[in-house]
């Protein structure tokens, strides 16, 4: 009979052997399993799906900003003392662009803002725009231009006359958009575009801008959706394409995106004629709802929509764009990539919609108001439900990562690399 205390100190040695040899398999086999601590916000957490960047948190007209890991970490946080108006974007030398709200506007309506701010990393105020008075108001989104300039949409006041001879349907003021161009060096307004220099009516025929709407879809029907308040159009977000010098527009209440050349002079954008195109400020391109313009053809995709986000230079997907549709007739949001046309054209009484590349729902996502979606250098899409927080999802529909904002509404996130400038120049160590 073998002697067990024999056998058990081989028994031992063979496994101070086996632990010898395979030091670095099982220091591997710890490094896999190494366990994320996640925060109370994460719901969904797929290690091997998510993109490892950080998510850039806009409250929604809140004062507070913050950057969040996916493990649900605050890794810094902006305070204001001024509510958001509603974008808000880091820079690549580690500063802040927003929007915010004026103090005493002339009129206000969701998402209203009169102050453009470039903030510094310690949370000192660099440049200060204010563009609120008795007829206009700076408004939800803000853009830096290549050239350093800053773009913004803006509401302006109409009165009742000019917009009943004009063949406007109402008894009081209306609010329609502009576009406006500032240099932050000198604080001169160098371009601008105004919506309500390029309508067309069907009501009136003895007011101005009498035609054909359905013949006309470069030209913007005045009449489609007007409200008592006067808020007919509620722009909501703006993109640029640098390649094309154009700008991208989401008209909320018509459901549309529109394409607007950013290459005229603001004389010319004026007109129907001059830019790259030689259309001056009439719409180069429209999409998602082709009743705005009466036209049968073409399928509408839109029921309300926020963030035109162009895919840039190196982002999967490259010369789409996400939209995220709101989805107020269903109860039912879907984040659209749809491809855009090789050459802007508005035909009329023909399908002028774009392809569907992608698009994304689910049950359980649905915001009437704010949200978007942003693409993720893995090919995942961050997509933010206004009022719940934020979904990772992969190409195929997988949910990689879900963060719950607990009651907190957001405006947008954007996405960022730990190596990206922005986070770079945060000096966040």
């Amino acid at each position: 009979m073998k002697n067990p205390m024999l056998l058990r100190l081989c028994f031992v040695l063979s496994l101070i052997c086996f632990a010898c040899n395979n030091d670095d398999d099982i220091s591997t086999l710890e490094e896999e399993e190494e366990e994320v601590i996640l925060t109370d916000n994460i719901e969904i957490y797929v290690a091997n799906l998510i993109d490892d960047s950080y998510t850039f948190a806009i409250e929604n007209g809140g004062t507070a900003s913050y950057l969040i890991d996916k493990a649900g970490n605050k890794i810094k946080e902006w305070s204001f003392d001024t509510s958001l108006g509603n974008d808000l974007e880091l820079l690549p030398d580690g500063k802040l662009l927003g929007i915010f709200k004026s103090s005493s506007p002339a009129f206000s309506f969701g998402g209203y803002g009169g102050i453009v701010r470039i903030i510094n990393s310690d949370g000192s105020v660099d440049w200060e725009f204010e563009y609120a008075d008795e007829n206009h108001i700076s408004h939800h989104d803000v853009e830096l231009l290549p050239n350093g300039n800053v773009l913004f949409i803006v509401w302006e006041k109409i009165d009742a006359d000019e917009a009943q001879a004009n063949g406007v349907n109402t008894v009081g003021p209306i609010y329609p958009e502009a576009l406006v161009e500032v240099n932050p060096l000198t604080d001169e307004i160098v371009w601008e575009w105004h919506s309500f220099d390029h309508i067309i009516q069907d009501q009136d025929d003895t007011a101005l801008h009498f035609g054909n709407v359905s013949a006309n879809p470069q030209l913007i029907d005045i009449n489609y959706d007007v409200i008592d308040n006067g808020d007919i159009m509620h722009a909501n977000g703006i993109d640029y394409d640098a390649e094309k010098d154009i700008i991208y527009l989401s008209v909320n209440y018509y459901s549309e995106i529109w394409v607007i050349d950013h290459s005229t002079t603001t004389a010319e954008a004026a007109t129907n004629s001059g830019g790259n195109y030689n259309k001056g400020g009439n719409l180069l391109y429209r999409f998602g709802n082709p009743s705005a313009y009466k036209n049968t053809e073409g399928t509408r995709l839109f029921f309300n929509n926020h963030f035109p986000n162009l895919l840039e230079d190196g982002e999967p997907g490259e010369g789409n764009v996400l939209v995220y549709m709101n989805g107020a007739d269903s109860g039912q949001s879907v984040v659209y990539e749809l491809s855009m046309p090789e050459n802007y054209n508005l035909t009329p009484n023909t399908n002028n919609e774009p392809g569907i590349v992608w698009s994304y729902t689910d049950a359980d996502l649905f915001h009437g108001r704010i949200s978007g979606a942003v693409r993720l250098k893995n090919g995942n899409t961050l997509i933010t439900e206004g009022d719940y927080g934020f979904w990772e999802v992969t190409t195929d529909g997988e949910i990689a990562w879900k963060y719950n904002g607990n009651g907190t509404n957001f405006w947008r996130s954007y996405a960022y690399d730990i190596d990206d400038q922005e986070i770079i120049d945060l000096n966040l160590e």
